[in-house]
């Protein structure tokens, strides 16, 4: 089981890897061996998360996430497969525990009277500087 939080946890069956091709850096091994890795993810299907965190994730993951609710990792920043591995399943361990948290209510607040006063102050000033712009009055 791959540990998320104190009561999440995934099981490895449900993240599949595939290796691909890398572009980054290799030398002349680029051309030959298949070192990226690509990692999905079911978010969707998955038991093991709850649908609070599930809908925080569609909205953190992003263009990760398929329709179907499939997160997609590509990992190529490393010249080893497996280094690529860890680091796709790091990146994905990350995601999940930042979906996890729930995000801090937010409490309204009023705007002080110094801050209303200084609004007014400067709406007063700027419409002066309006009503000054205006043209002169009839010459006699």
């Amino acid at each position: 089981m791959i540990p998320i939080t104190d009561t999440i946890s995934l099981d490895p069956s449900e993240i599949e890897e595939s290796f691909i091709r890398s572009s980054g850096p290799g030398g002349q091994n680029v051309n030959k061996v298949e070192t990226a890795v690509q990692l999905r993810f079911d978010a969707a299907r998955s038991p093991n998360l709850p649908p609070p965190m599930l809908a925080r994730l569609r909205r953190l993951a992003g263009a990760r996430m398929t329709a179907d609710g499939v997160i997609l990792i590509t990992a190529r920043r490393f010249r080893s497969q497996e280094r690529n591995r860890q680091d796709a399943l790091e990146r994905l361990v990350d995601l999940l525990r930042r979906a996890s948290r729930p995000p801090k209510p937010r409490r309204p607040t009023k705007p002080t009277l110094g801050s209303k006063t200084r609004r007014l102050k400067a709406k007063t000033a700027r419409g002066q500087i309006k009503r000054l712009r205006g043209g002169i009055g009839p010459l006699d």
